[in-house]
């Protein structure tokens, strides 16, 4: 009813977006799941998993390749002429509207996260009840959530971090803004970007090119899906299990 409306969807809604939920595509709140049983998980897929030794693992292991060069701390817009001459097919995942920012069209809105690091030493046990606490309410005006990482992967350790979130307008972007105004100027992008890519030299994927926000199952989902039906059959490589 309207006290849970209040105290959990409007206040949150304040403190992530700086918006009312008025103000705000439908989705936002669709995103938080009401259920009529007493499963404790956010989710409600059959099968959840982590990798077993944590993302970062898992993607040094993937970029571990010789036919792979990682280079970090890029502004990619410094070297785009290059790499547009030097690459048969670029993959840009970066915002829509920085790729097009000479078209002088306005920019998108983009939410960030100002991350808090605790360290806590010889502690006997978590600091937080839970892996993650929420906190939609304005009586914590600093943070949306605090997430410790030691209860993943079930970690033995007498020391603990725990990582508190900010939502910000400065920063690095993280989150589109969902509002008919965004909505409609990145259709005038999206529309650019067909365009572009049906050149074959660019294309346009992930979270911030495509304005939409992803869980990390359906980033995979797409960074695969685009690999499978597209980069794979213009450039005519093997199926990924001969690799």
């Amino acid at each position: 009813g309207v006290g849970l409306y209040e105290k959990i969807f409007r206040q949150y809604t304040l403190k992530q977006w700086a918006k009312e939920p008025k103000d705000l595509d439908a989705l936002v709140t669709a995103r938080i799941p009401v259920r009529s049983t007493f499963d404790p998980r956010y989710f409600s897929d059959k099968y959840q998993a982590l990798p077993s030794k944590g993302y970062t693992a898992w993607f040094a292991h993937l970029l571990d390749n010789p036919k792979i060069d990682v280079a970090v701390n890029v502004d990619f817009f410094e070297h785009k002429e290059h790499l547009e001459k030097a690459c048969g097919t670029i993959v840009y995942t970066g915002p829509i509207d920085r790729y097009f920012e000479q078209t002088g069209m306005e920019k998108l809105e983009y939410r960030s996260i100002k991350f808090t690091e605790e360290r806590h030493y010889n502690t006997n046990g978590y600091i937080l009840p839970k892996s993650v606490v929420n906190y939609p309410g304005m009586d914590v005006p600093d943070f949306t959530r605090a997430i410790e990482y030691k209860y993943f992967l079930e970690q033995k350790s007498p020391h603990t971090i725990v990582v508190k979130e900010t939502s910000s307008d400065v920063g690095d972007p993280y989150y589109p803004v969902p509002n008919d105004r965004n909505q409609e100027l990145f259709a005038k992008y999206r529309q650019l970007a067909d365009e572009l890519e049906k050149s074959g030299k660019v294309i346009f994927a992930g979270r911030l090119a495509n304005y939409k926000y992803f869980n990390m199952d359906q980033a995979l989902d797409n960074a695969l899906t685009l690999w499978e039906d597209t980069i794979m059959k213009t450039h005519q490589q093997p199926p990924m299990g001969d690799n």
